[in-house]
This record gives C-alpha cells, sequence and structure tokens, in this order.
C-alpha cells in the first residue's frame, strides 16, 4: 500500500456556518488558551497559548512528552478544569454554558464491582438526560437491549450478567469502552484507555475502537503515548512540546479506511511514527537543556 501518511492541516477556528456557505462551526475550539497553576512566582504554566479545531466526528490524537499539557487538554474540553485565560467553546458555546453529552474513558476501567456488567454499561442512562427520565419504563426493554447490543458489537456477548473481577483487562476495557457510548456522546474522551494492556490486547481494543468509531462517528478526542496507536486510530495528529505544552503540528493521517492491523508495518507507517518519534524526541532534548 502507497499512501501519503502525513499532509498538513490546519483547520480555521470558524465563526460562521455551512448555511452562510462557509466551513461549519467546529464542535471543539480552544482560542489562545493558557492554562497556569498556582499564583506569583510559584505559579507554572502548564499550557502555553493554545489554538485547536476539532471538526464534528473527527478523531484526534495528541501525543507529546509527560507533563506537556495532553491530559488538561481534556480536562479544558471536559469542563473540568477552566482555562486561565482564552476561550474553550463546545457545540458552539462556551464550556458550561450549555450541557453537551460527553463520555470518557481512562487507562483504569472504573467499573463498579457490585454491579454486573450490563448494569455498569447502563449506568449512564440512568445519570444523563434526556435518558434518565424514561429510566422507570425502559430500563428491563429498550435499554437492556441497547446495552446488549453494544456489548455484542465489541465481543462481549452472552457477558452480560457477569461482574468485572470475573473479566480479563481487555474485556473490562470494551465494557468501559460501551459505558462511555451507550448514551450517544457528543464527543468521546479517552486518557491513555489501552495503555495497561498487553501488546496482543491493545491492539484488538485498537481494531474495536476502530469499528465503534466508523459505525458511531462520534467526534474523538484521543491522548497517548503510543505513537502506533495514534496513527492506526486517528485522522490528525497534533504534536505538542514540553512544558509549557503547545501544539506543535498538526496533521492528517490519510491511511484508508478500515485499517487492518498489517499497515502498522507498512514503510509508509514505519516512515510516519518514526517522524513523530524524532519530533517529540527534540522537544524533549531541547527543553533539558
Amino acid at each position: 500500500m502507497t499512501v501519503a501518511p502525513l499532509v498538513q492541516a490546519s483547520p480555521p477556528l470558524a465563526s460562521t456556518t455551512a448555511a452562510a456557505g462557509l466551513p461549519p462551526r467546529p464542535l471543539i475550539a480552544l482560542e489562545d488558551v493558557t492554562v497556569r497553576f498556582g499564583r506569583g512566582a510559584a505559579s507554572v504554566t502548564a499550557l502555553a497559548e493554545t489554538r485547536l479545531a476539532i471538526a464534528r466526528g473527527d478523531f484526534v490524537a495528541l501525543v507529546g512528552p509527560s507533563g506537556c499539557g495532553k491530559s488538561t487538554i481534556l480536562r479544558l474540553v471536559s469542563g473540568l478544569l477552566p482555562p486561565s485565560s482564552g476561550t474553550v467553546i463546545v457545540a458552539g458555546r462556551e464550556v458550561g454554558a450549555e450541557p453537551v453529552r460527553i463520555g470518557m474513558a481512562y487507562q483504569n476501567a472504573t467499573l463498579l464491582p457490585w454491579l454486573t456488567v450490563r448494569q455498569n454499561v447502563m449506568l449512564p442512562l440512568k445519570i444523563v438526560e434526556p435518558f434518565r427520565s424514561a429510566w422507570r419504563r425502559k430500563k428491563r426493554g429498550e435499554y437492556r437491549d441497547r446495552a446488549e447490543a453494544l456489548l455484542a458489537q465489541v465481543g462481549l456477548k452472552g457477558f452480560g450478567d457477569k461482574y468485572p473481577w470475573q473479566l480479563s483487562g481487555g474485556m473490562q476495557q470494551r465494557t468501559n469502552l460501551c459505558r462511555a457510548l451507550i448514551h450517544e456522546p457528543d464527543l468521546l474522551l479517552l486518557d491513555e484507555p489501552f495503555g495497561a494492556l498487553d501488546q496482543f490486547t491493545r491492539e484488538e481494543l485498537w481494531a474495536t475502537m476502530q469499528e465503534l468509531w466508523m459505525t458511531k462517528r462520534t467526534t474523538v478526542l484521543l491522548v497517548t503515548h503510543d505513537l502506533r496507536e495514534a496513527a492506526y486510530l486517528a485522522n490528525r495528529i497534533c504534536v505538542m512540546s514540553a512544558r509549557p505544552g503547545r501544539i506543535l503540528e498538526d496533521c492528517a493521517v490519510a491511511f484508508p479506511r478500515p485499517r487492518p492491523m498489517e499497515v502498522v508495518y507498512e514503510p509508509d507507517f514505519v516512515t510516519l511514527t518514526q517522524r513523530l518519534r524524532t519530533l517529540i524526541m527534540g522537544v524533549r532534548s531541547a527543553a533539558s537543556l
């Protein structure tokens, strides 16, 4: 397979709509955002002035050295952290101005051990509107069917009545992904969700995540240290500098989908990951001087 693996991608922070014949407003927009912790001489700038736009339905990966602000961006977008300056816009409004359905999955599955797999997956439907209002009426019908369909899609058909402690680590993360997607989020935030797994299980879940994204087209923002993971899953890769973090390069990944696992051995794929590694090693070395 011969494809151009990386092309420059710098989407504008659109302020107009497609109805006016101009680019649609992005789902996520960071406009000159900074984050500082502490005050005065003791303050630490975690994120330097940053601009980022993510279109609805896109799959974007953030990579960079440890401590560069990747998880800080996730916290900004989710509303868990306010910016020190600048503006964070999700779905056309500043974060916090209007509810946006968000799904989140972390390195640890954080499943509730006293609930079954099915009950863990259905938990957001019990909490998030508009599903919460219909919980009593639909929990044994439509909602249960929704959970079972997701479990089947990730290879967990027949495991709904099991408990988390009866599952392998990979099966727990599959359950975690189902829970993050069951309430049809506008945005899926992934923070190293496969980092604690062995290589073979991790690659199986990459294929699962790709299938889920191609089926649902949820907007995804992935934080990862695994450059192969970023290149296999994402449509765009944003490379960040060492702290204070900022986006050094924002590039589109042009490998066609669906991507077979064998693509990671193709020369173009190896060239891409090596280029990313060289760039990140360069910013790490510069930060240590």
